[in-house]
């Protein structure tokens, strides 16, 4: 008989043959590479990585956390992606490296299986932005040795800069999020649900991902559609409110491809549109292109979002801006990944570099009867 005291805590399982994965094992390589030296300079022979964002950037695997804790620890020569059982073996065919198992036998089984990798070190990498205070507490509380130093911002400034691989992929969605954006324009017409509208274009996304990216994971592919008075906030969720003639429309796209989040985002009106909701649409487009003149390396973020904010206050525009003027594309959705040191924003003075890739999408937000 199999008691609960003889079952593993965790152990290894290759079940089937590695899958292929988004990059090439020359992009990861040079992936865990840069974060080796990183590690180096700061003195730390590992680093556990706890986020979605950043286990699937240096292994491959984009997990699905419904309450489970999950890691990608990097060492000196290793990188170990440590999962739940109830995934089994399908975070190892999707990883980069090796991959250790944890199980729910036992209270705390994933630190454990976290200590095993650990080299002996007493000093580790975390992220200070995902890993929770009371995780903290509990991996110090079974490693008493260990101390923690947060290297959050230092490896999102890696992401930050985009390889060719990378925007390869980025292009691809971008390319996508048109066609998904096409079946939204034409799905639209007075009578129908923001919904129905919505799932026009994700499912011609998701066709088109599974067309061209057939070896990806299928998940996370999305639409924004809003209608009238449901366009006041960007991320305002899909409803079934019927489409009428004169209505505002908000069309956005978001192809998801191993990750990595692209957009299209659009303003449309139905049928008609008065005058005073032209000029503002059309003084919106004057600060689009302008953002897309002023995008170039050596720019500064903050300069960038100065001189659209100029053009909106010449406009007595300004009040009406409600969040800045784009961000970093890459792995990120709207549930992970935000890459806050690339958003064009007053607080952001980050100088832009080649292979940087950063949206351009200003909105102005007129409350209902001004």
């Amino acid at each position: 008989m199999n008691t609960v005291s003889q079952r593993p805590e965790f152990f290894e399982l290759h079940n089937g043959s590695k899958s292929p994965l988004p990059f090439s094992a020359t992009e990861y390589e040079r992936r865990l590479t840069a974060l080796r030296q990183l590690m180096s300079d700061k003195g730390l022979r590992a680093v556990l990585l706890t986020s979605m964002h950043n286990v699937a950037y240096y292994s491959g695997f984009l997990y699905c956390s419904f309450g489970r804790p999950y890691a990608c620890i990097v060492t000196e020569t290793g990188c170990t992606t440590i999962s739940a059982n109830i995934d089994l073996g399908q975070p190892w065919r999707r990883s980069y490296g090796d991959n250790l198992i944890y199980t729910d036998w036992k209270r705390d089984n994933y630190w454990r299986a976290v200590n095993h990798v650990l080299p002996q070190t007493d000093l580790v990498g975390i992220e200070g932005d995902h890993l929770t205070l009371a995780a903290r507490q509990k991996m110090e509380s079974l490693n008493s040795n260990l101390r923690a130093e947060d290297i959050s911002n230092d490896i999102m400034a890696l992401r930050m800069i985009k390889s060719a691989e990378e925007i390869a992929l980025i292009k691809g969605g971008a390319r996508i999020a048109d066609i998904g954006g096409a079946a939204v324009r034409d799905a639209i017409q007075t009578g129908a649900r923001e919904i129905d509208v919505a799932m026009a274009g994700r499912d011609a996304m998701e066709l088109a991902i599974a067309r061209d990216y057939p070896d990806s994971e299928i998940r996370d592919t999305w639409v924004w559609f809003q209608s009238g008075i449901n366009t006041d906030g960007a991320h305002n969720p899909v409803t079934t409110r019927q489409l009428e003639s004169g209505d505002i429309l908000s069309l956005n796209t978001f192809p998801m491809i191993s990750g990595y989040y692209t957009a299209l985002e659009r303003t449309l009106f139905l049928e008609d549109v008065d005058p005073a909701s032209l000029k503002i649409w059309q003084a919106n487009v004057e600060a689009h292109e302008l953002g897309l003149s002023l995008i170039k390396p050596g720019a500064r973020c903050s300069d960038i979002c100065a001189e659209i904010n100029a053009h909106f206050a010449a406009l007595d525009l300004l009040q009406y801006r409600t969040f800045g003027y784009g961000h970093s594309f890459g792995v990120l959705s709207h549930y992970y990944g935000r890459e806050a040191g690339l958003e064009l924003r007053e607080d952001i003075d980050t100088v832009l570099e080649p292979n940087m890739v950063v949206s351009m999408e200003p909105m102005l937000t007129i409350p209902e009867g001004q």
